[in-house]
């Protein structure tokens, strides 16, 4: 957030500083009758100067806080405080005002009254607007600055909830996965201890890597590509032959970031409502390409198809598909597509488009 903030105070800057002497340089025009061009040299020679030492005054002043008080939040503010910034403006403007008429006098070979000859009522105008100018400009600022930091703020806290809210998400999944694998366990356990044995071995080896894995709100490909074989494997010791795993990553896609455990609920709904009610089984195919500049993730299954699954499998809650479609939504926006299918052949096909 803060390059941003940084970036946006600048062009402010920048762009307050031109409009304001713009508008000076016309009204000197308008009010005085002085050659158009040569107004908006003066407007500017003083206008710049003056925001150049204001910027850097409130700088010094923010640094020197800093210094005494600890908080480096004071630097971020739109605004150190008035009543310290005040005197700092009166400064800024006396010595803009002297140096942008010694300047522009200089360029245009002009030759202006003395700033300290305040005896003159022109003088005494002159400095009376342009401080009035600079009091005026620095209350524009001010509140351009802090709407925008109300904005940046608003933003932040709206991330910030989104985030929480895939933590959330992601939390979810941790259990939803656990319960069914426990369940097969459960079962195991009394008909072929030896092999349950094996299973729990491998739930405790997926678990350490899958909890670690969470930690983080994205992780390579190859690594999401790496809990799913560990997660097949527990599969494959409930299911035996009946399952045959094709995972199908080509190395130069390994490295793309995507939100950890991404894949995961596809794997199981293709394994609990595809392949465990066929009778035969099938193979599950897990597959990464790209394709016209964009990530295709696709989970595929060669048994029941959506019909026959729905008919043939437990009812499920759909907890794993509204996760997928959701976290989706959170990170890529419109940007992301997610489709299940039935394949011509048999089974069902979910697929994922994502920026790559």
């Amino acid at each position: 957030m803060k390059p941003q903030r940084s970036a946006y105070n600048w062009r402010v800057h920048l762009g307050g500083t031109v409009g304001i002497c713009v508008v000076v340089g016309l009204l000197n025009y308008l009010f005085r009758g002085d050659a158009f061009w040569l107004g908006m040299l003066y407007a500017f020679a003083i206008g710049v100067q003056i925001s150049v030492y204001v910027s850097l005054l409130q700088a010094g002043v923010g640094h020197l806080l800093v210094r005494w008080w600890g908080d480096a939040s004071i630097l971020r503010r739109p605004w150190v405080s008035w009543g310290l910034m005040l005197p700092c403006l009166l400064l800024a403007s006396v010595v803009g005002y002297t140096g942008g008429i010694w300047l522009a006098d200089l360029i245009s070979g002009h030759q202006s009254l003395a700033p300290w000859d305040v005896a003159d009522h022109r003088v005494t105008r002159s400095i009376a607007f342009t401080l009035l100018a600079s009091v005026l400009g620095s209350m524009v600022f001010f509140w351009m600055f802090k709407l925008n930091a109300l904005r940046l703020d608003q933003a932040e806290a709206l991330r910030q909830a989104a985030e929480a809210r895939l933590a959330l998400l992601q939390s979810q999944l941790e259990p939803h996965m656990l319960f069914n694998t426990l369940a097969h366990l459960r079962v195991l356990i009394k008909l072929q201890p030896d092999e349950a044995q094996q299973m729990l071995d491998r739930l405790i080896d997926y678990l350490r890597a899958t909890l670690q894995a969470s930690r983080a709100t994205e992780h390579a490909l190859a690594e999401e590509f790496e809990r799913l074989s560990d997660y097949l494997a527990l599969m494959q010791l409930r299911m035996g032959a009946r399952l045959r795993v094709r995972l199908e990553l080509p190395a130069e896609l390994g490295g793309i970031a995507i939100p950890p455990l991404l894949l995961q609920p596809l794997v199981e709904n293709a394994v609990k409502h595809g392949l465990e009610p066929h009778e035969a089984g099938g193979e599950l195919r897990v597959s990464a390409t790209h394709q016209g500049g964009r990530l295709v993730l696709e989970v595929a299954d060669s048994g029941a198809g959506l019909g026959e699954a729905n008919a043939l499998a437990p009812v499920g809650t759909g907890f794993g598909l509204a996760q997928v479609r959701e976290r989706l939504a959170h990170r890529y926006g419109d940007a992301a597509r997610f489709e299940l299918t039935s394949q011509p052949g048999g089974g069902s096909v979910a697929r994922i488009e994502i920026p790559s």
